[in-house]
């Protein structure tokens, strides 16, 4: 699988940036958010992207209208993401509905999409262009929820860029919202899913009452700073198609052959990168995990809930028992709290965010992976059809080395594939470089879709 060409340069000629409110009068209310929306691990603006071709059909309609006026109308029905976050005691979050609307740009770019190369995936060249950083736009208090930019390019296709305040939705729930945007877009009255609020699903007791223990949040001294240096960070990409999962698979004892791909990929990844990293011998390695709950049989959240319905347990092993036991070591601790998620569990994680002061996760000797895949990026259909690439704008998170993207690709021949982007100091990359290959040297052939991208 190729990776976009990092040499592509632009600049973006933007429009003045401005607000789009709902389209009619909305409710005037304060909506507090529950407790798991508000703790600080979500207290960040999350980017996704989309590429759209040029369509014959749409030829001499402008996306950067469609867009915009759609947006408007979707705001009627959730119009909590038109208003602005109020902090109240204990860092209660809460949502001021009063409709001063979201943050739109358009701009024009003299670059086809073609330019960007056969695979799209992150990191996309120029971000900062097709999702322009607004002056006082991204606070989390106080300032508009979404940021959107619409791209046209010179093609006739157009890229739509968004920043979400992540306390307000997950990704389900922002590509609810983007899929209603596109339904309106394309002459819908209303969203074929109405959105649902019922924040109060996810809220403490009272008096808050935590059940289980969570690790994740475990307060650990922090003696080195970080056990990964953000001034010594290079970033890869390295990708996985039917071949390079097959070889791994080869690792993996028969009792554990049944585990599906993401789990045998991050544990794999969670012990080459602790391998490569060279920690303590006695440090603590946590794998976090992201564990919905839609859909799950002790689910309490409605269809149309938007909100952020997952919680993040770790599976937390020593660097020496990663390093010295075979991949089925790591595969099994990964299993084992996958298993133990219940409804009861993520009542108690809300409960810990009011008793705590809603900290953040535990970020020393941590490693986190959110696994996209199945959100439904690559179906929100603007009226040019689905997008050639749907997701997030970038492959790591907003701290540096601990969050990666667990992203959907298709290579060349067709297959599917997933790829992951890392952060890691230098001479740790190239260990883990060496030790990936090393796992798939025997079926890395000519034929395979294995990547290894410098960034």
């Amino acid at each position: 699988m190729e990776s976009a060409p990092t040499s592509l340069v632009f600049k973006v000629h933007r429009h003045e940036p401005e607000l789009i409110s709902p389209a009619k009068p909305t409710p005037c209310e304060l909506k507090p958010l529950s407790d798991i929306d508000d703790q600080e691990a979500l207290r960040f603006q999350i980017p996704s992207i989309q590429f759209y071709r040029y369509n014959p059909s749409m030829k001499g309609k402008d996306p950067a209208k469609i867009v915009k006026e759609a947006i408007a109308k979707a705001l009627v029905f959730y119009y909590p993401l038109a208003g602005r976050l109020r902090e109240g005691p204990g860092r209660k979050l809460m949502v001021d509905c009063n409709g001063e609307g979201i943050m739109f740009v358009e701009g024009d770019v003299d670059v086809s999409l073609d330019e960007f190369g056969d695979a799209l995936h992150p990191p996309f060249p120029c971000l900062e262009e097709l999702l322009f950083y607004v002056p006082g736009s991204s606070g989390i208090l106080n300032c508009p929820l979404i940021l959107v930019q619409v791209t046209r390019l010179r093609c006739g296709g157009f890229i739509l860029a968004l920043r979400l305040n992540h306390t307000m939705a997950d990704a389900p729930g922002l590509v609810q919202f983007m899929i209603a945007v596109g339904e309106m877009a394309r002459g819908a009255s209303v969203p074929s899913v109405m959105p649902v609020w019922n924040r109060h699903i996810f809220e403490a007791r009272d008096p808050p009452c935590v059940t289980h223990t969570h690790r994740e949040y475990d307060e650990v001294p922090d003696t080195k700073g970080t056990i990964i240096p953000p001034d010594d960070m290079v970033y890869r990409s390295f990708s996985f198609g039917p071949t390079e999962i097959s070889s791994i698979r080869r690792f993996i004892p028969p009792h554990l052959r049944h585990c599906s791909t993401f789990e045998i990929i991050i544990a794999c990844i969670w012990r080459l990168r602790t391998i490569a990293l060279r920690p303590d011998p006695k440090q603590e390695m946590r794998m976090i995990l992201i564990i919905n709950a839609r859909s799950k049989s002790y689910s309490p959240v409605p269809e149309g809930y938007y909100g952020n319905a997952f919680v993040i347990p770790a599976a937390i092993a020593t660097a020496e028992e990663l390093g010295k036991n075979p991949l089925g070591f790591a595969l099994e601790k990964v299993r084992k709290v996958k298993t133990e998620i219940d409804g009861e569990y993520m009542k108690s994680v809300a409960n810990l965010m009011v008793l705590k002061g809603r900290p953040n996760f535990t970020v020393v000797g941590s490693y986190l992976v959110s696994d996209v895949t199945r959100v439904r990026f690559r179906e929100v259909d603007i009226g040019w059809g689905m997008p050639a690439y749907g997701g997030p704008a970038k492959g790591v998170g907003p701290i540096p080395g601990v969050i990666s993207f667990y992203i959907p690709l298709k290579n060349k021949k067709g297959e599917d594939g997933i790829v992951i982007q890392l952060g890691l100091p230098a001479p740790a990359m190239e260990r883990f470089a060496q030790e990936l290959g090393s796992m798939l040297k025997e079926q890395n052939t000519p034929g395979s879709s294995f990547i290894v991208s410098a960034l």
